[in-house]
C-alpha cells in the first residue's frame, strides 16, 4: 500500500442541503482506502480585507493551516452567474494571502460540482481553473465531473444514488491521488 493520503475537500456552497456538499461526502464514501478527505466549513469565513491580514481571524489561520497540512485539494462547487461562488473565491482569496505565502502553491487538486441545470457547473470549473494557474495549483485534468440534473442523482437524503455519477467521482479521487504521488516523486 502507498503512503497515506489527506486531501481537504472544500464545497463552495453554504446551503445546508447543498448537492456540492453532498458530493463531497460521497467522495468521502468512494475513495481509496489510503486516502482520507476531511472537510473545511467555508461558513463564517470573513470576507477577504487586506486590512486584516497583520492579525487574521481565527478562522482564517485554521483554513491556512488546513490547507498546508493537506496533500492534495479537492473542490466541489456550484456554479453562481455562470462563474465561482463567492465563498469560494473568498477562500481561495484568503489563502493566497499575504503575497508570497500562498498556501495553495504546489498544491494538486481535483474539481467537480453539482447542479440542476444541463451544464453542470462546466462554466464554473473553466473559470476555476483559470484561478488555480494564478495560485500556482495542480489540477488534475481527467475525469471531468459535472453533475447535471442533480436532483435525479442525488435521494431525499442528500446521497449519490446514480451509480454512473458514483463510478466518475470514484475515479476523479483515485485519479487526484494517483496525480498527487506523481507529482511528488
Amino acid at each position: 500500500m502507498s503512503k497515506p493520503l489527506s486531501i481537504l475537500g472544500l464545497a463552495g456552497s453554504l446551503r445546508a442541503r447543498s448537492f456540492n456538499r453532498a458530493a463531497l461526502r460521497a467522495a468521502q464514501e468512494l475513495a481509496p482506502a489510503d486516502v482520507t478527505i476531511t472537510t473545511f466549513d467555508l461558513d463564517g469565513l470573513p470576507g477577504y480585507n487586506d486590512d486584516l491580514e497583520a492579525s487574521p481571524q481565527a478562522q482564517v489561520v485554521a483554513l491556512r493551516d488546513a490547507i498546508r497540512a493537506a496533500d492534495a485539494i479537492l473542490i466541489a462547487s456550484p456554479e453562481y452567474n455562470y462563474s465561482i461562488p463567492g465563498v469560494l473565491k473568498n477562500a481561495l482569496d484568503w489563502g493566497s494571502r499575504p503575497a508570497g505565502k500562498s498556501a495553495w502553491r504546489g498544491k494538486p487538486c481535483a474539481l467537480f460540482g453539482a447542479s440542476m441545470g444541463r451544464l453542470g457547473t462546466a462554466r464554473m470549473q473553466y473559470h476555476l481553473r483559470q484561478v488555480l494557474v494564478a495560485l500556482d495549483m495542480h489540477a488534475l485534468n481527467r475525469p471531468e465531473v459535472m453533475i447535471a440534473g442533480a436532483g435525479d442523482k442525488f435521494d431525499d437524503d442528500l446521497r449519490l444514488t446514480d451509480e454512473p455519477t458514483r463510478k466518475l467521482v470514484g475515479e476523479l479521487v483515485s485519479g487526484l491521488a494517483s496525480w498527487t504521488r506523481t507529482l511528488a516523486a
